[in-house]
């Protein structure tokens, strides 16, 4: 064993490779390999580490030996344990986009320049600001899942692009006839109730239970932890609902009794409608994408001319702020056109006020008879 003085540390050779013998911090002894067989290279790595220790950026061994795919893999993780619903989006993410930019480093060797670098790259590639927010979010996390456990020992600045992009889409009630018509059958009952309720369709409507239906009462309950916001709703079923699931019940239980969702094909729960949506849409000639998340902004719009209080909407939406709220409660062509109308009622019957006075005024010198 080579003699060291603390503070200084040595190299050493140890087969065809130098091995780096020093102190850390704590004063912990610590061994490591150069993976040099140079031996100026070697002092080289050591007169770093020593550096690192002085100015407290040291990060040890272990910590050095900590990958990229080390964090993806934590952070795939604890989304899985935490039953996150957005599991599938984010291993997506790591898979095409973080993965073969990251893929491979150490992560003490990623700097903010990398991320940079990265937000460049994915520009490139014609990816939007929202896109690209979505995947630093999910590089942060990693790095910050892996600080907690002490397995790695610092963090980096992960920048934030602005975002402008907020969707202004939300369907007339003819566009919503019109594409209702041109789905599938057994598609059309959870759209309907996507347009009345604004319920999010694959985390709230398809996973619908025929547990949380109760028609005497005539309401239906999402329970506790089963939404976006983890918290639970009722709703009260407007004759319009309450006739979709009574007519639901007539074949349900004579055709389908072992089936658990209200909203299904012959038996088999329905998943994602993408294409015959899209289809629905061109069928229908309606001009620009229209998405099935309109159908949210659509309903706050509905309730709110309706004249249901806010937060009677809010609750049937399952809005958790008011921010959010009056972002989706969007002006349309129609509601300019319909104040339009107003203003121009209002003045003319205040012209007409205005006339009978002037002509009902009595002529100046002539005097009212009593």
């Amino acid at each position: 064993m080579p003699k060291y003085r603390r503070g200084s540390g040595t190299v050493y050779r140890r087969g065809k490779t130098y091995w780096l013998a020093y102190f850390d911090q704590n004063g912990t002894r610590i061994f490591e390999s150069a993976r040099t067989a140079d031996k100026a290279e070697a002092r080289r790595v050591l007169q770093a580490k020593l550096g690192q220790i002085a100015e407290g950026r040291f990060t040890g061994p272990a910590a050095d030996r900590v990958t990229f795919d080390d964090l993806a893999e934590g952070l795939l993780k604890d989304y899985e344990v935490n039953g996150k619903k957005s599991l599938p989006d984010t291993e997506a993410r790591v898979r095409l986009h973080l993965r073969p930019f990251f893929g491979g480093k150490r992560a003490h060797a990623i700097t903010s320049a990398d991320v940079s670098a990265f937000i460049a790259h994915r520009k490139e590639q014609g990816a939007s600001n929202a896109e690209v927010n979505r995947e630093i979010a999910a590089l942060k996390r990693a790095f910050n899942l892996a600080h907690q456990a002490e397995r790695i020992l610092r963090k980096l600045h992960f920048p934030r692009l602005e975002e402008d992009n907020a969707r202004q889409g939300f369907f007339e009630s003819w566009e919503f006839e019109a594409v209702l018509v041109r789905l599938p059958e057994y598609y059309r009952a959870p759209v309907t109730w996507a347009y009345y309720t604004g319920w999010r369709m694959y985390s709230e409507i398809l996973p619908l239970s025929c547990d949380r239906v109760d028609l005497e009462a005539g309401t239906v309950r999402l329970y506790r932890g089963t939404t976006k916001n983890k918290q639970g709703r009722v709703i009260a079923l407007p004759q319009v609902l309450r006739a979709i699931l009574e007519q639901q019940w007539q074949t349900h239980f004579v055709h389908y009794p072992l089936c658990p969702w209200v909203f299904h094909n012959n038996g088999a729960r329905l998943q994602t409608f993408y294409k015959a949506w899209n289809r629905a849409c061109t069928e229908a000639g309606i001009s620009g994408k229209k998405l099935i998340h309109d159908f949210r902004r659509t309903a706050v719009r509905n309730l709110v001319r309706a004249g249901v209080p806010e937060r009677v909407a809010m609750m049937i939406t399952g809005h958790k702020t008011r921010d959010v709220f009056e972002r989706y409660n969007i002006v349309s062509a129609g509601d300019l056109e319909e104040a339009a109308r107003r203003v121009d009622a209002q003045i003319a019957v205040r012209s007409v006020t205005n006339f009978v006075t002037v002509r009902g005024k009595p002529e100046e010198g002539t005097q009212l008879s009593s």
